[in-house]
């Protein structure tokens, strides 16, 4: 069975890989493979451990419906054609919970960031413009016993919860499909509608998955019912917020700040008004960016097509 692992990542999934006698082809240059790359690699592989950076769509699928199975290099795979997928018979499995940790904290350092201004004071240093002490210049907001919102309430969103009520006393509301217990015994935490997380956070946090149904959920009409002394903080997915009626909710002040791991489109361009904002932070989508992340999301990929191998039940299906 040959493997294609089209993006330079972690060896530790694919040592598992190689100890189990699969053949593997991994792509070690920086940038991704243009199309035509991977359409002429794919169909010389059996699977593919593939990234979020190859859209992996109807017409890809039926030109490798030979494929036996694609692993996701990631929680998220709003990049692969799961109907169509599963239309082929093609199984498609994720690497869920081997990043938790890295983007609860990344999530938890935006709200830091924003409420305290810190890139945007970071640029006056390196502008030459830090001189003298003003004592009511760039003011920023203090965490202590606000309300934060998550929309989303999953396993990221439970380990940024956790951050937000253990260490500032926070408030936890949540909206979600389904009713966290556990979120509610540990944290106290109270399920809300929509509208009434819109109303009531100090802070929301965007953590779902990317759907027809939350594509530019946060919108216009959600910033203004939004308190205006609140945060936005999205490390999900970037069109899960509309960036136009963001920057407008925030020139506008319909909304104090903003943190964001992830745009649309990605990556940002460096001309966006959002990078020069006083209350804005954003990242260049690093949420699973620590050694430990990376490693275990290597893994769990490889464990995934290892298991298929060997006939046995693939321990993260998507489908």
């Amino acid at each position: 069975m040959k493997i294609l692992v089209p993006l330079n990542i972690p060896d530790t999934g694919i040592d598992l890989l190689k100890k189990e006698g699969l053949k593997v082809t991994k792509w070690t240059k920086d940038l991704p493979m243009t199309k035509e790359e991977l359409y002429k690699a794919a169909a010389q592989h059996d699977a593919l451990l593939s990234t979020n950076n190859y859209k992996l769509d109807a017409e890809f699928l039926k030109a490798n419906k030979h494929l036996k199975i694609i692993s996701q290099y990631a929680a998220g795979y709003d990049n692969i054609d799961i109907v169509e997928a599963k239309r082929l018979g093609i199984p498609i499995a994720n690497a869920p919970n081997s990043m938790t940790d890295a983007t609860a904290d990344i999530a938890f350092a935006l709200v830091l960031a924003v409420s305290r201004k810190m890139f945007y004071m970071h640029k006056t240093i390196a502008k030459d413009e830090w001189r003298h002490f003003r004592p009511q210049a760039h003011l920023g907001i203090e965490l202590k016993n606000k309300t934060v919102g998550i929309f989303g309430l999953g396993r990221i969103g439970l380990e940024f919860a956790r951050r937000c009520k253990g260490a500032y006393g926070m408030e936890v509301r949540y909206c979600n499909r389904s009713t966290n217990r556990e979120a509610e015994e540990e944290l106290q935490a109270k399920k809300v509608s929509f509208n009434d997380l819109l109303e009531q956070s100090d802070i929301i946090s965007v953590h779902c998955a990317l759907t027809p149904d939350t594509k530019h959920k946060f919108d216009a009409n959600a910033f203004k019912k939004m308190k205006s002394s609140a945060i936005f903080v999205n490390t999900a997915r970037g069109q899960v917020h509309n960036e136009t009626d963001l920057i407008a909710a925030l020139r506008h002040g319909e909304i104090w700040g903003a943190g964001l791991d992830v745009t649309d489109p990605e990556p940002m361009k460096a001309d966006n008004p959002l990078l020069s904002m006083e209350q804005v932070a954003v990242t260049p989508h690093i949420g699973s960016a620590t050694l430990e992340a990376r490693r275990q999301m290597s893994v769990f990929a490889a464990r995934n097509i290892i298991a298929f191998y060997k006939g046995e039940p693939i321990p993260y299906p998507v489908s």
